[in-house]
């Protein structure tokens, strides 16, 4: 059984129909990369996973549960954290403030402690940074916090919105070499991000989405040969 299977969904902004019959699947401990182009539905689909769209077609299951009976913030506890687009960071709270955020449906105040250190350790400018106000920070050491918060939930699946969208690319790197840390660490990862290069040299597997259908599935390796993704997204003839 799959970790996350989406089945068939269909996705409406208004009479705008957005996904139509999107279907993938997110086994445990893999990273899996969405990849297209502007307005394919990358987001749509993510935001629809964590509940913040409702699909009038179709069903996502996680661990074998049918999510439609859960609120988005539901979602959290159940082990589902998302690092959204444009990051979403709590500007006018401190950096140790915004960690403790993602930490709002724990009680386990031991375990919070040891996560917050886990975090300084994966990220150690956050560290440097935990008494500063969030809204200060860099647009990279956001992106870092924006991840560091979602992890402090203990997600079994981290969904991530374009993480390097916007970063110079010494940070992409960085930010790249941490998705590897994170999955290496027992998190299983979905990935939209439009550099594609980046996003199936971390993944073990992709989907291809145009216009709100995939287009293509398989292998990280066999679509990074792949001619049309090589051409339409690589950039290579």
């Amino acid at each position: 059984m799959a970790l996350l299977e989406v089945k068939e969904i269909h996705a409406y902004y208004g009479n705008i129909h957005a996904l139509k019959g999107v279907s993938l699947m997110v086994e445990k401990g893999e990273i899996v990369s969405l990849i297209g182009g502007n307005g394919a539905g990358k987001t749509t689909t993510l935001r629809t996973i964590c509940g913040l769209l409702r699909p009038r077609g179709g069903n996502i299951q996680f661990e074998g549960e049918d999510l439609s009976r859960y609120a988005a913030h539901q979602l959290v506890s159940k082990g589902i954290a998302m690092v959204p687009e444009g990051r979403g960071i709590f500007s006018k709270l401190s950096v140790q403030a915004n960690l403790e955020m993602g930490a709002y449906v724990r009680n386990d105040k031991g375990g919070i402690s040891e996560d917050l250190e886990k975090v300084f350790h994966l990220f150690p400018r956050l560290a440097e940074r935990r008494t500063q106000v969030a809204g200060t920070l860099s647009g990279g050491e956001q992106q870092m916090l924006a991840m560091g918060r979602a992890m402090m939930s203990r997600p079994r699946l981290l969904l991530m919105d374009e993480p390097s969208m916007g970063l110079a690319p010494v940070l992409v790197d960085l930010i790249f070499e941490t998705i590897r840390n994170i999955n290496h660490e027992g998190t299983t990862i979905l990935l939209v991000e439009q550099n594609a290069h980046k996003a199936l040299q971390v993944a073990s597997r992709g989907y291809v989405l145009q216009t709100g259908e995939i287009r293509l599935s398989d292998t990280a390796v066999a679509l990074q040969n792949n001619a049309e993704v090589r051409n339409l997204y690589l950039g290579i003839q």
